[in-house]
């Protein structure tokens, strides 16, 4: 077996992890805007599944929520297709945040946040550190699917193409930012750091 096949897969760029979250939903928003929402729901399953597996090819590992979000579109862009109802492809950000937001909430509570399963390579936290912040990310995943069926119920398809695609990452990337304060409190030393304080 040759060196490279041994070399494990290098860990995923953060710059390259968002353009390959942005990359289908800048597509999407421009595609709609030329062709209209048709064309770029195909694009957008298009991009979603090609993005994927690059991902894959990088790191060897899928990723839960990109993973969930892959099958949710090709799903929902299928039906789509199959009824020509544009309809579908707008409910879909709905259910998908309603899944995670039940999944995470479901599973706090009984006892077993799941956030650190996604998270734990990025972050360290006490128990309480975990519930806390699954908590909240539960609940900002059902408003989110609340806004989706706002904006999708009272404006345009363009106007909903183009918050789907610029709207819900400013607002997650605010909200994550807000959690700083709380990450801080209930962040877990290495034992190098905790014994500089001894």
């Amino acid at each position: 077996m040759s060196e490279s096949q041994n070399k494990p897969a290098a860990p995923e760029n953060p710059g390259l992890k968002l353009i390959l979250e942005m990359g289908p939903l800048a597509a999407f928003f421009i595609t709609n805007w030329k062709f209209g929402i048709f064309p770029a729901t195909g694009v957008l399953m298009a991009c979603v599944i090609v993005t994927l597996a690059i991902s894959w090819s990088l790191t060897r590992r899928l990723p839960v929520m990109p993973m969930v979000t892959c099958v949710a579109v090709v799903f929902f862009g299928a039906l789509t297709f199959l009824f020509h109802d544009e309809l579908f492809i707008k409910l879909k950000p709905t259910i998908v945040n309603s899944i995670f937001g039940t999944i995470l909430l479901g599973a706090l509570a009984f006892g077993k946040p799941l956030l650190p399963i996604v998270l734990d390579s990025v972050l360290k936290l006490t128990d309480e550190g975990w519930r806390k912040l699954t908590m909240r990310w539960g609940v900002f995943f059902f408003v989110l699917a609340a806004l989706n069926e706002v904006v999708w119920r009272t404006q345009t398809t363009d106007f909903w193409v183009s918050f789907k695609a610029f709207g819900v990452m400013p607002i997650t990337i605010a909200f994550a930012l807000a959690q700083a304060p709380l990450i801080m409190r209930h962040e877990l030393k290495d034992d190098a750091q905790q014994k500089e304080h001894w």
